[in-house]
């Protein structure tokens, strides 16, 4: 019997590993549509995009971005969502629903998710732009589609192109913007599986999920 239980165990371990893992994959995949959409899209010389930024919030704490876009017309922090089904979410909601065949899920508002790092940005750029021009975006990219009214910040695809470029108005000079590259890339921890790796455990520490 005990070698039954101890078979389960490892089982469901490893089941649960994969599962985290392909989780994991999908994500990455999403990130990797929105950069190419900004690589296609987004000119260099108005457009700055920085992909996967993780930034120390307090000694154990850490928030990971996924792309932050810097324009003499705001920043746009954005949160990249890979999902498949149908999407249901309101604003307020603290969580939203994925139907997908006859299967419902759960998972947190992105844009209550995305406001940890826009607060992030908005202090570690205090000092050279107001908060008002850091600007929130969800993305969601895969074969989703909303079944619910949604801000106009939670967009489809490429559809959040358009919703960047929509802002016309510069806030900032070319030089200002530059700066404030070199001051998210200088508080930027280092791309590595250790910092992501930790990242993880941070959250599951004190949110008890690994959403970032």
């Amino acid at each position: 019997m005990f070698i039954i239980i101890l078979l389960l165990i490892i089982v469901a371990v490893i089941v649960l590993s994969a599962q985290g893992s392909s989780a994991k994959t999908k994500g990455k995949q999403g990130e990797k549509r929105v950069i190419a959409h900004a690589d296609r899209h987004l000119n260099e010389a108005d457009y700055t995009v920085l992909n996967n930024c993780t930034f120390q919030v307090s000694e154990q704490l850490t928030t990971q971005i996924d792309h932050i876009v810097v324009s003499r017309f705001g920043i746009f922090v954005v949160e990249t969502k890979n999902y498949q089904g149908w999407i249901f979410g309101d604003e307020k909601q603290k969580m939203w629903t994925q139907k997908f065949y006859k299967k419902s899920y759960q998972f947190q508002n992105p844009l209550h998710q995305n406001y940890r790092h826009i607060k992030t940005v908005q202090y570690m750029l205090s000092e050279l732009i107001a908060g008002e021009h850091v600007h929130s975006v969800v993305v969601f990219v895969g074969e989703s589609q909303f079944k619910t009214p949604m801000p106009a910040n939670v967009l489809q695809g490429t559809a959040w192109i358009q919703y960047v470029k929509s802002f016309r108005q510069e806030v900032m000079s070319a030089a200002k913007a530059q700066q404030i590259c070199q001051t998210l890339a200088q508080n930027a921890l280092d791309q590595s599986r250790k910092t992501d790796a930790q990242h993880i455990k941070n959250l599951k520490k004190y949110h008890g999920t690994a959403s970032k």
